[in-house]
């Protein structure tokens, strides 16, 4: 089976993207498809602690993250440039990530059959 990588590179809030990619990611994993995450530009703040979602009419999208645990989704990257120009660290993070310098980053990626970005 062709494994799966979902971009988010979008800000949560503002359009569907997150919450499309999360269906996504979710629908692939629940029949038991190898999928991997990865965040890069505003898409790190999907991942970001204490947002409070309800200012913008959305829903919290960090409690729906907490589900890759239940999913064995366990491949969640986030480029380390990505964090370091929004003066961001791993542990503001709302859940557990691997971190990825640009090499690593498109070495990883490259692994994957497939990639859908949003």
């Amino acid at each position: 089976m062709k494994n799966l990588a979902i971009l988010n590179s979008s800000a949560p809030f503002g359009n569907n993207n997150y919450r499309e990619s999360l269906d996504m990611l979710l629908a692939n994993a629940s029949y038991d498809r190898p999928v991997g995450v990865f965040f890069t530009g505003d898409g790190v703040y999907q991942l970001l602690k204490g947002t409070d979602a309800t200012l913008t009419g959305n829903k919290d999208v960090s409690k729906t993250y907490g589900l890759l645990e239940m999913y064995d989704i366990k491949d969640v990257f986030v480029s380390q440039q990505s964090l370091t120009h929004r003066q961001l660290t791993a542990k503001q993070l709302c859940i557990d990530v691997q971190v990825l310098d640009d090499a690593q980053w498109f070495s990883t990626l490259s692994n994957y059959n497939q990639v859908m970005s949003f």
